[in-house]
């Protein structure tokens, strides 16, 4: 046990998530300045301001700088921006860790806790679904007024078109969505590299959600941070759906189903990763996601996961929240195993 206070060593590691854990059940992930990844966000923001200037291709709404920009210039731009960002992200709390060694372990361990704390949110992401939840509860059967409200901080799609299926469609989506980016993929690289990894992959999926959209603004500059995200979350992904496939049998459903469901229907979403987990909680939940999705751009013609599934309710909303613990949890026990073992087998 004595790697236990030896920073860096799988037993650090295990328990530094371990107690990150605990924070997030016990207070969640507050909004307040100084959060590092609302610090990551504005930082990004800058980048991008300072990158645009430095190679003369700055952007404005009535997009008539886009036109003369060599689509290379906006590349080169969007990668800059994104090594500053990201670089930043490694040397912070690299830095803080090493300079804290001089203190003695403790300050280590509870910086190394908060950052890794930091990066995922998994008990914010449950509130949020819970708040969706009671807002279509309150609706009834009117219009789904807060439901959609409550859903627009979760999604962003037009929600002023759903209907109240669509909202707990929605809402179903955007939990088994974030399962990866809001927990799997930042808990595995914690696990396998410390915080500073897990900070890393906060500010590359921050930066995917600041640049990487499809329109004139972000086609060229964010490609980068598109395809960056796109391959942090590849392992991760794939990794959590196949684990939730197999919590299939504790709500009605035969683990074999939900695999089938999963290996057909997790390449029918246009990302390459959203489909594993979307497909997977199709499986376990008998549902149908997917489909046409209204955006603020028009429609998009999305495929059907599912389609034999049901539409989803407001009560599975709920049933998707427990999924969603139920697979951070056999997650992380699998995370802590896999870093005992290795405790064990260096000691």
């Amino acid at each position: 046990m004595n790697q236990f206070f030896v920073p860096d060593s799988p037993l650090h590691r295990m328990f530094t998530l371990l107690s990150a854990l605990v924070l997030d059940s016990l207070i969640g992930d507050p909004v307040f300045p100084f959060h590092p990844v609302r610090l990551l966000g504005n930082f990004a923001v800058w980048a991008e301001t300072w990158s645009r200037r430095l190679f003369r291709c700055q952007f404005d709404d009535s997009n008539t700088n886009a036109a003369d920009t060599s689509p290379l210039r906006l590349r080169i731009a969007g990668l800059v921006a994104w090594f500053v960002v990201s670089l930043t992200a490694v040397c912070v709390p690299l830095i803080i860790h090493t300079l804290l060694k001089r203190l003695g372990y403790l300050p280590v361990f509870l910086a190394d806790s908060l950052i890794i704390w930091a990066s995922f949110a998994i008990k914010d992401l449950v509130d949020h679904a819970k708040q969706v939840q009671n807002g279509l509860e309150q609706d009834g059967d009117g219009s789904p007024l807060r439901g959609r409200r409550a859903v627009s901080m979760l999604v962003g799609r037009d929600t002023e078109k759903l209907d109240t299926k669509g909202v707990a469609r929605a809402c179903v989506e955007s939990i088994a969505e974030s399962s990866v980016d809001s927990m799997a993929s930042p808990l595995l690289y914690a696990a396998l590299f410390g915080p500073w990894a897990a900070l890393l992959y906060r500010a590359i999926n921050t930066m995917d959600s600041l640049f990487g959209h499809k329109n004139s603004r972000y086609r060229y500059f964010g490609w980068w941070a598109a395809r960056t995200d796109d391959v942090a979350n590849f392992i991760p992904a794939r990794l959590s759906g196949f684990l939730t496939c197999l919590s299939a049998h504790l709500f009605g459903s035969r683990v074999q189903t939900a695999l089938r469901i999963f290996l057909v229907y997790r390449k029918t979403h246009e990302s390459p990763n959203a489909g594993h987990p979307e497909a997977a909680y199709a499986g376990v939940l008998d549902l149908r996601l997917g489909g046409p999705t209204w955006y603020r751009e028009g429609l998009v013609e999305k495929g059907w996961i599912h389609p034999l599934g049901k539409n989803p309710a407001l009560q599975d909303i709920n049933r998707a929240i427990r999924l969603f613990y139920l697979n951070a949890a056999g997650y992380n026990l699998i995370l802590c195993l896999l870093l005992l073992l290795s405790a064990i087998l260096h000691s």
